[in-house]
């Protein structure tokens, strides 16, 4: 017996060095400076996702000196962790602001999944940010679990980040994904904030196809990556919330985003949310690009406080 469970324990080591391993090889893609700092991009082998994962990662001139701060942004549909880090113009106020910046992919790639590249709202570039139960996507669609552990992990072990200060924002696809990061985990974000969020996606188009694709036709397992039922039952850690929405996006209009029905709920549960539609703006990241300084202020505020 005692054979056994020493046995057991031997095996479980090897397994979490194996785990590790993985964990901490990273392969450096690219290296650029910019405004005092480097962009860079990494690639490594995800254990939550099962295939090989790019991430960039924005190291401001403070973090040659000290550990600083880490902010987490989620794309949208079709993109992939290069979308961000070269249109959104973000690295000036990154680097004043002495923030380290994360940028993952948006979904496994190269899994050769029946069905995975059939079309642009769902499978590779559409992950939802959701941890999947359908038996073809449960092996490699975690990015919930990527996003909110394995990354974080990852990140905390080679970078000069402070585990204890990380915030999360996003676009679309990657809103929603900021805010049920933050939502489902109380105190573990400083901040959060979004552009255009999917905020109620289990009554959208692109909402309904992802997650009974990745989840299964029971409705009620959706709500748990729904911002707008997640918030609902938030406990009330404090919590500031920033969302940025264009008036003319096409998306808004045709139903996808829902913002009015989040508010709503934040509202009647008096969860700070500052929400502006801005006038004549649409989807795009020229769109993100004129207002993510204000979003990075905004998580300065809390991650420097």
């Amino acid at each position: 017996m005692i054979y056994t469970i020493i046995v057991y324990h031997l095996v479980q080591a090897k397994s979490n060095q194996q785990l590790d391993r993985r964990r901490m090889a990273l392969k450096q893609i690219s290296s650029n400076k910019c405004f005092g700092g480097l962009q860079k991009v990494f690639e490594h082998d995800s254990v939550e996702l099962n295939c090989k994962m790019k991430f960039a990662v924005y190291l401001p001139p403070k973090a040659e000196t000290e550990k600083c701060p880490a902010l987490y942004w989620l794309s949208g549909l079709t993109c992939t962790e290069q979308n961000f880090i070269s249109k959104s113009g973000y690295h000036q106020a990154a680097s004043e602001h002495g923030l380290v910046v994360i940028a993952p992919d948006t979904s496994p790639r190269g899994c050769n999944i029946k069905g995975e590249d059939e079309s642009w709202d769902f499978g590779t570039g559409a992950g939802f940010y959701v941890d999947a139960t359908e038996d073809l996507w449960k092996t490699n669609y975690r990015m919930y679990s990527y996003v909110t552990e394995e990354l974080p992990q990852l990140i905390n072990a080679n970078f000069p980040v402070d585990p204890q200060r990380m915030s999360v924002f996003g676009h679309s696809m990657g809103g929603h994904g900021a805010l049920i990061c933050a939502l489902k985990n109380p105190g573990k974000y400083k901040s959060v904030s979004a552009f255009a969020p999917i905020c109620n996606p289990v009554l959208c188009p692109w909402g309904k196809k992802a997650f009974s694709g990745y989840l299964g036709t029971d409705q009620s397992k959706w709500k748990a990556y729904d911002a707008t039922y997640l918030v609902k039952s938030y406990p009330g850690s404090q919590l500031d919330i920033l969302i940025d929405q264009g008036k003319d996006d096409q998306f808004l209009l045709d139903g996808q985003l829902l913002p009015e029905n989040f508010i709503a709920a934040c509202t009647e549960k008096k969860i700070p949310v500052v929400f502006r539609l801005q006038e004549g703006y649409d989807h795009s990241y020229y769109f993100i690009a004129t207002f993510i300084t204000d979003h990075i202020r905004h998580h300065a505020k809390y991650l420097n406080a």
